[in-house]
């Protein structure tokens, strides 16, 4: 009998384990802060033997918001319904709460049928550039979480505090630096190191220099191509990545159940497609 419980931050790496055979690319040290953003937000569906069939994250980052991802299914329970059973079970722990995510295209349909509306798209580009390290650019510290925090927030349309605190401190796979001049904080990126070469995100900068500046830094942190997630109301970001020679790969939905404050930042990639 198919059963459905909390998963574990032990299982949280499994599932991430699951998602980079997907192709998703997840970050190498990303289960921990996951895990930290709401430890009761992730969800696997087990058998007799309570091995791990499918999983999802409904992560409540505050208490009007919460995110849905990692919904996988395991190749051998595909077509059974475990999956909607499992989503049905998870989807309870957001209460009333608008819940957000973002959909690949095959399951957008389904969404669409549990009353998520779409709201935008998000393209994924990648591919490698000159890193060139800038002097104005410094590791953030403990002292600049909170100015980070609500930048993401003003950019996104939502506080994440759980989520952040632990994504802003650095560790030997992910680092995150700023860029400030006299008018004080101007951009921001965090870069993570992940199966295949690194992701940025987030990443918000007042103008392209600024975008560009962070992006050309945070490529000398770590080996092989990176990949930004952009939000197709990030115009600037958009058109930097194509000057840069980033190559569009897989495209998602961004959609809600529930009000929302759709973002309208020009230059800004998402955190991430797991947590929002």
């Amino acid at each position: 009998m198919t059963k459905f419980r909390n998963a574990s931050l032990s299982e949280v790496s499994t599932i991430l384990g699951w998602a980079a055979k997907e192709g998703w690319n997840p970050g190498i040290d990303d289960a921990a802060a996951f895990f930290q953003a709401d430890p009761n937000g992730f969800f696997v569906a087990t058998n007799d033997k309570n091995e791990p069939l499918a999983a999802i994250s409904v992560v409540n980052h505050t208490a009007d918001f919460a995110f849905l991802g990692l919904y996988i299914v395991r190749p051998v329970s595909r077509g059974m319904g475990t999956g909607y059973g499992l989503w049905q079970h998870a989807i309870g722990h957001a209460g009333r709460r608008t819940v957000g995510l973002d959909g690949v295209e095959a399951q957008q349909g389904n969404y669409a049928a549990s009353g998520f509306d779409y709201a935008g798209g998000t393209t994924r580009f990648t591919g490698q550039i000159p890193a060139a390290r800038s002097a104005e650019i410094s590791l953030a510290s403990d002292h600049d979480v909170p100015d980070l925090i609500t930048s993401e927030a003003a950019a996104s349309g939502v506080e994440k505090q759980q989520y952040l605190r632990a994504w802003f401190q650095n560790s030997p796979d992910r680092t995150t630096i700023t860029y400030r001049s006299q008018y004080g904080l101007e951009g921001f990126c965090t870069v993570r190191k992940c199966s295949l070469g690194s992701k940025i995100g987030p990443l918000i900068a007042s103008n392209a220099s600024i975008a560009q500046r962070l992006i050309a830094h945070a490529a000398s942190l770590f080996d092989g191509p990176i990949t930004l997630d952009v939000p197709e109301s990030a115009t600037g970001l958009t058109a930097l990545c194509q000057q840069l020679g980033l190559q569009p790969g897989f495209k998602t939905a961004r959609m809600y159940k529930g009000p929302f404050l759709p973002s309208s930042a020009e230059f800004f990639a998402v955190t991430s497609l797991e947590l929002g």
